[in-house]
């Protein structure tokens, strides 16, 4: 009888081992659970802020099955807190009863400082608060805030101008260095 089916642990040793299965990109923290594509689109974005979100437990879990959308989101400020609205959450798909309402108001956890600054910034007129993407970070869901003025329509039409020509630039630059 050959030796390493005698020992069991050489016959253990010589079994190939499988590959660690790479976790999910959006659960470890290297892709985006959510982005709220329109709001550079319809707003002007200027200071951001991350702030944790208090979520239910079914509420992560679809987060990282990727149902999570932020387009018609927006941030809300009262009585010293903030607070998102309008974030549809989808239901987890193995939930139960128990499960959770796709739209309910979410606290966002900002520190005293942030949550001052952002109460001066959104007296001004015209500014508010847009979520831009929801994401993991150690574990832990955080939503990142932008302080937001809203567009007009033509400077959605200047952007784009701008944009196009932009993209035609870097276009006419590839072109003359392939030559």
């Amino acid at each position: 009888m050959p030796r390493s089916l005698s020992n069991p642990t050489v016959a253990a040793q010589s079994k190939p081992t499988a590959k660690p299965k790479d976790r999910d990109p959006v659960a470890s923290g290297m892709r985006d659970a959510a982005f709220n594509r329109a709001a550079s689109h319809n707003y002007f974005l200027s200071d951001k802020f991350e702030a944790g979100v208090a979520l239910r437990g079914t509420e992560v879990k679809s987060i990282r099955e990727g149902k999570a959308n932020l387009k018609d989101a927006y941030g809300l400020l009262k009585d010293g807190e903030c607070f998102l609205l309008n974030a549809h959450i989808g239901p987890f798909s193995h939930g139960n009863a128990m499960n959770h309402d796709s739209l309910r108001t979410r606290k966002l956890l900002l520190h005293k400082n942030e949550v001052r600054k952002l109460e001066s910034a959104t007296r001004q007129k015209g500014f508010t608060l847009i979520p831009t993407r929801l994401y993991f970070r150690k574990g832990r869901v955080k939503c990142e805030l932008a302080l937001a003025k809203g567009k007009q329509e033509w400077d959605k039409r200047a952007t784009e101008r701008k944009r196009e020509a932009d993209n035609e630039a870097k276009a006419a630059i590839a072109r003359s260095q392939r030559r």
